[in-house]
């Protein structure tokens, strides 16, 4: 016999049940023991343009199967990532948060609690959206104080109307808001279709907005020391972080973003400077995506190596 990672078999990318680079899918959270669970939120009515995010959860976990159970080699770096701890358990699938099409609440309620419950277990929550909207329920989720960045080319501070509270374009408004985030840092905005209102609204609230050009001066490191040093971290990346030419598969995807390496530094700056408690990477939308699918394999591929330097630290 062998276990579900597949270990002693051929074992290629389009075989096998699709979790989180192949890790073991856990059920029970009342008994989880692992480090860090990776959880799909397959919800998109918080996108006012088009449908597709839904389909991503499946889609990244399919391209994360590219990679090996037993983690990543850096030729650059000459080390092993990942090298033990999918297939010592550390890292687990927890399948997806239960989605109520039309009850954006009621799903909400549900991705908060499955933040909260990995949280109170002592475990680092890692979310795979799914439009942006998920965001706000799983920090909300949390109950100890964290410092929040935000990689993207937006800055998903509009304003709240009665008829519209909870679409991708007001996360940031609600958790600036939640009394347990101490701080939130946002990267890359560069969208012309960014108000006035959301960047003197986002300042007035304290937030640090960093534009590209700033980016390009403060570099990675210098993006990571804007955040105290040590204190807990929950990172936020939208793809359409990342420049409109790498990511097809992205309904939001805008120009002079960020180059892959931009953002794998940061994310590694941020890795050795923070503790990072909990990321979310959303937005991608399989539908809108190009044959080989890249766009969901850069998605595993900026999961896959922030987890290796998570772990690192």
């Amino acid at each position: 016999m062998t276990d579900m990672r597949g270990v002693g078999r051929a074992n290629r990318a389009f075989t096998g049940i699709p979790t989180f680079l192949r890790s073991d899918i856990c059920t029970d959270l009342d008994t989880i023991a692992a480090r860090m669970a990776v959880f799909g939120v397959p919800m998109d009515e918080g996108s006012p343009y088009l449908p597709g995010a839904r389909f991503a959860p499946r889609s990244i976990r399919e391209h994360s199967m590219r990679f090996a159970a037993t983690g990543f080699y850096d030729i650059e770096r000459d080390r092993h990532f990942l090298a033990t701890e999918i297939t010592d358990g550390s890292i687990v699938d927890v399948g997806d948060v239960d989605v109520f099409p039309t009850n954006v609440e009621k799903t909400a309620e549900n991705i908060s609690a499955m933040s909260r419950q990995l949280r109170r277990r002592g475990v680092i929550p890692v979310g795979i959206g799914g439009d942006h909207s998920v965001s706000f329920p799983i920090v909300r989720g949390f109950e100890e104080p964290i410092h929040v960045i935000q990689f993207d080319a937006h800055l998903d501070f509009a304003p709240v109307t009665p008829d519209l509270r909870y679409t991708n374009g007001q996360p940031f408004r609600h958790i600036t808001a939640l009394p347990h985030v101490k701080s939130v840092t946002q990267v890359g905005i560069r969208s012309l279709r960014v108000r006035p209102v959301e960047v003197a609204d986002a300042r007035a609230a304290g937030n640090r907005i960093v534009t590209m050009s700033e980016f390009h001066t403060l570099t990675p490191a210098g993006v990571a020391q804007l955040l105290p040093a040590g204190e807990k971290c929950y990172v936020s990346i939208d793809i359409d972080a990342l420049d409109m030419s790498l990511i097809p598969g992205c309904v939001s995807a805008e120009p002079n973003g960020l180059i892959y390496a931009e953002l794998r530094d940061t994310l590694i700056a941020l890795a050795q400077r923070m503790d990072i408690v909990g990321f979310d990477l959303v937005e991608v939308c399989p539908p809108l995506d190009v044959g080989t699918g890249v766009t969901s394999y850069l998605a595993a591929h900026v999961m896959v190596e922030f987890m290796g330097h998570i772990f690192a630290r």
